[in-house]
């Protein structure tokens, strides 16, 4: 705000180098927002459909630290890890339950044996302090598959039920982490969506588009957690993309930041598009005074479809640099934002959008006075309707530079 308004007057002349004719209208979006605008139920029904069924795998979601056989996939430490597992050490031996108990070291390393799922017990001498002990027991399985998390539970169970004796380390710290941050996720994300409606019908002076948005952010946000637990929960990809096996679960901070990623970078195509349309229905009500939300949407979208593109362009080629980083959690990470922006530039912003702002007709612009008087100062003065457009304003709508 400070900086361009000074760099632009004496820069403007040589910034627009070398000079050529400019077409504000993109074709290509103009054809695709006619089409969608002209059979909107259909446009809605397929995009809406695809996205609900990307959307679906994200039910099966498990929140976990990935298996350990992932980790690091074709490098050293896997191999010394794979060596470990098929030597009978137990796929858990990377990740210890720690114990750490007042009482016999010897007796409770016995105990903790005869646990159902346990591979192994370790409690050296010099572990030990005059009066506490430190026990590591780890399990057969990973503790990021059912069975993994099944034997811990025990461990946990048995460990803590002796007097003096506590249980922690990594695999129960996933528990809780899970806890003490999704726990809370439903309040999170109904004073985000609360405070994102609020700024959104004060900028739109709409009810229903700020509605729209949030309802077609969270379907976005959802079909980037589908297509990541297919990729690397499930492996449908990950072995053709990143030569890594299915991870069993997907890292348990990922889908938290993605949402803050996504949910923000959305909102901004969002913002920017409706705020296109709602000028251009402005516009062409000034001249009309009809109904003019179909149209006002081609030119929305035929304005802001090249810049959306571009911008979503640019960040889904950086996220997919990222995912080239040979650590299995950017790598998850780097592929839900990868698709979650591709998902939004097309599906949502490219077609989903344009046929429910046509299907609302009308109603897209509904804004009552009480909610207005409560958002703004006053309500934004309309123009009369009987004002005659420029030579300036026809040659726009005409889509002449």
């Amino acid at each position: 705000l400070p900086l361009l308004p000074v760099l632009l007057p004496p820069l403007g002349g040589w910034l627009d180098r070398p000079r050529r004719a400019y077409r504000a209208d993109s074709r290509l979006w103009t054809r695709i927002a006619r089409l969608t605008t002209r059979r909107p139920v259909l446009a809605a029904v397929v995009s809406g459909g695809l996205l609900l069924a990307l959307a679906a795998p994200a039910f099966t979601i498990r929140l976990g630290q990935p298996d350990t056989s992932t980790l690091g996939h074709g490098g050293r430490p896997a191999a010394v890890y794979a060596q470990l597992v098929e030597a009978g050490f137990g796929a858990g031996i990377a990740r210890p339950v720690e114990v750490l108990t007042t009482a016999d070291p010897a007796a409770t390393a016995n105990r903790l044996r005869s646990v159902d799922g346990v591979a192994g017990v370790a409690a050296p001498a010099d572990w030990s302090t005059a009066d506490m002990h430190v026990i590591d027991v780890w399990t057969v399985h990973d503790p990021a598959d059912d069975a993994g998390r099944d034997a811990v539970a025990e461990v946990i169970a048995s460990a803590r039920s002796q007097p003096g004796t506590l249980a922690g380390g990594g695999a129960p710290l996933d528990t809780d982490f899970v806890d003490a941050v999704y726990g809370s996720l439903p309040l999170i994300l109904v004073v985000v969506a609360l405070l994102t409606f609020l700024v959104l019908a004060r900028t739109l002076r709409s009810v229903l588009l700020p509605l729209k948005a949030l309802v077609l952010n969270g379907l976005s946000t959802a079909a980037a957690y589908g297509a990541v637990v297919l990729i690397w929960q499930q492996g449908y990809g990950s072995d053709a993309l990143f030569d890594t096996p299915a991870t069993g679960a997907i890292t348990i901070w990922v889908p938290m930041a993605v949402f803050a990623f996504l949910f923000g970078l959305s909102m901004d195509y969002e913002v920017f598009i409706l705020h296109r349309i709602r000028e251009a229905h402005l516009d062409l009500t000034r001249q009309g005074g009809r109904d003019t939300t179909a149209a006002a949407t081609v030119t929305g979208i035929s304005r802001t479809g090249r810049p959306v593109t571009s911008a979503a362009l640019i960040l889904f080629l950086a996220f997919t640099a990222l995912s080239t980083i040979p650590i299995t959690d950017v790598r998850i990470f780097a592929t839900a934002l990868a698709a979650g922006i591709i998902i939004d530039a097309t599906l949502v912003r490219g077609l989903l959008t344009p046929a429910l702002v046509a299907l609302l007709g009308r109603a897209s612009w509904w804004f009552p006075a009480a909610l207005a008087r409560a958002l703004t100062a006053r309500l934004e003065p309309s123009p009369p309707a009987t004002a005659a457009p420029t030579t300036d304003t026809r040659a726009e709508l005409a889509g002449r530079p």
